[in-house]
């Protein structure tokens, strides 16, 4: 694994720059307000023509807002720590996952990338799940993200015995869960008192569902067909040319030099672009950056037929084939 900085306090050089990348969170949230009261006014004033592409750019900043509550999970997102607990809260509330239980979940990916113990990626890690499963799994998941998602993370804490085993923990995530319930049940009654439901619909639902199918979409394209046990080999990364490419990167908080993040989940997402060297394929197996999403979407639509994640399906193939050759040999 490559050696590079913990955290950008470790990096000198960077340790008191402030540019337009320190404040990129807050730039989605003022974007994503602004396209709001525009897509209330267009609803409102009915220019339906109009509505259609701001929902398209509402669902693209709420997609980034998601990689904000990742940064969250890593402590990243704010320098104070309160707010970026609160910030976490305030996200998972929308996004349907207590902000506690996606930070337990997702420190297992890092900690246990691309095995059977990535409970991020069941279970297309998992090499005993049959192949109509795990098509099954990847057609939820790609096409009603908001609602499956959230189950996959529900399924690690309420199984038994729980992979969430701290009673702080857990008290916290019912307390976020509490917390939910009551934010959702004030925002629908207001709703439907106020008879605002095509509202909701156009401002937040259709948006939202998008958006949540925009985050597995870049879940997949990240890890999804890959059968390495390294991180480049297990990751694909995007490493945008274009400013256009360097845009969309700022937009979704720079999630895009993924394989950097995995590198170390310490490094702010401002700094990952400055790191892409430890990208560069090393091993036969590592893969290669991607300049766009849509470069390396081909690469994942060939691995949906049979979607699985991990050097342990390598392991299940030969080991398959070694008892057929016996069972051969003793016939």
């Amino acid at each position: 694994m490559a050696n590079i900085a913990t955290t950008a306090e470790s990096v000198p050089e960077l340790q008191e720059k402030h540019d337009v990348n320190c404040v990129a969170f807050q730039t989605l949230v003022f974007s994503l307000t602004l396209t709001e009261i525009g897509l209330w006014a267009t609803v409102w004033s009915g220019w339906i023509l109009l509505s259609l592409p701001l929902v398209l750019v509402a669902a693209h900043l709420m997609h980034g807002l998601l990689i904000g509550f990742h940064e969250a999970s890593h402590g990243l997102l704010r320098k104070s720590r309160r707010l970026n607990e609160f910030d976490g809260v305030i996200l998972g509330v929308f996004s349907f996952l207590p902000f506690s239980l996606y930070r337990v979940v997702h420190q297992m990916h890092h900690m246990h990338l691309a095995t059977e113990r990535d409970t991020e990626l069941w279970p297309l890690v998992i090499t005993k799940t049959p192949r109509w499963a795990r098509r099954l799994a990847a057609l939820l998941e790609l096409t009603v993200g908001l609602l499956y998602s959230p189950l996959i993370f529900f399924r690690v804490f309420l199984r038994r015995p729980s992979l969430v085993r701290s009673r702080k923990v857990r008290r916290r995530v019912w307390a976020e869960l509490a917390l939910m319930v009551v934010v959702w049940t004030a925002i629908l009654t207001a709703i439907a008192f106020f008879g605002v439901w095509k509202y909701f619909l156009w401002m937040y639902l259709v948006p939202g569902l998008i958006a949540a199918n925009l985050q597995s979409w870049r879940k997949y394209i990240e890890h999804v067909g890959l059968t390495g046990n390294t991180v480049n080999s297990s990751t694909r990364s995007i490493v945008p040319k274009s400013w256009l490419g360097h845009l969309f990167a700022y937009t979704l908080l720079h999630e895009p030099y993924h394989g950097v993040h995995h590198q170390n989940a310490g490094l702010p997402h401002r700094v990952l672009p400055q790191f892409t060297s430890v990208l560069i394929p090393k091993r036969p197996d590592d893969v290669a950056p991607f300049m766009s999403y849509r470069q390396a979407l081909p690469d994942l639509i060939r691995s949906l037929a049979n979607p699985r994640v991990g050097a342990q399906w390598c392991d299940a193939t030969e080991s398959r084939l070694r008892e057929h050759r016996e069972f051969v040999a003793n016939k």
